[in-house]
C-alpha cells in the first residue's frame, strides 16, 4: 500500500512539474489520460531507480563524495531522461529541465512522505 501511495504522489508531482516547467511535457496534460501517463512514468521511474540507479551510483561514488552528494541530482536527472526516452508521450527538452524537474519531483516525494525515511 505504501508503494502505491508513493507512486501516486510521484505521478502527481510529475504532472505538476510538467504543468509548471516548460521543458517537461506530458501528453494529455492535466486530464485523466495525462494522469495515467504520469502514473506509468512514475512506475517506470521506480523500476529504473531500483535497477539502473544503484549501478550508476556505484561508479559515480567518488564524484558524489567530492561534490558532497550533489552529483546525486545529476544521476536523478539522467534517470528522468532515460525514462523520457522509453515512454512515448513524456518528453524532456534538455538536461537543465531534467535537473530542475528531478529536484522538484524528489522534493515533492520527501515532503509527501513526511520528511523521508
Amino acid at each position: 500500500m505504501r508503494f502505491l501511495s508513493r507512486l501516486i504522489i510521484v505521478a502527481l508531482a510529475i504532472l505538476a512539474v510538467s504543468y509548471f516547467l516548460p521543458g517537461i511535457k506530458i501528453e494529455g496534460g492535466m486530464t485523466v489520460d495525462g494522469f495515467l501517463l504520469a502514473l506509468l512514468v512514475a512506475l517506470v521511474l521506480a523500476v529504473v531507480n531500483a535497477v539502473i540507479r544503484p549501478i550508476l551510483a556505484f561508479f559515480a561514488f567518488p564524484v558524489t563524495i567530492i561534490t558532497f552528494g550533489l552529483f546525486n541530482f545529476v544521476i536523478n536527472a539522467f534517470m528522468l531522461i532515460l525514462v523520457s526516452r522509453v515512454i512515448q508521450g513524456f518528453a524532456i527538452d534538455n538536461f537543465i529541465s531534467a535537473l530542475i524537474g528531478s529536484f522538484l519531483i524528489s522534493l515533492a516525494n520527501v515532503i509527501a512522505s513526511g520528511g523521508g525515511d
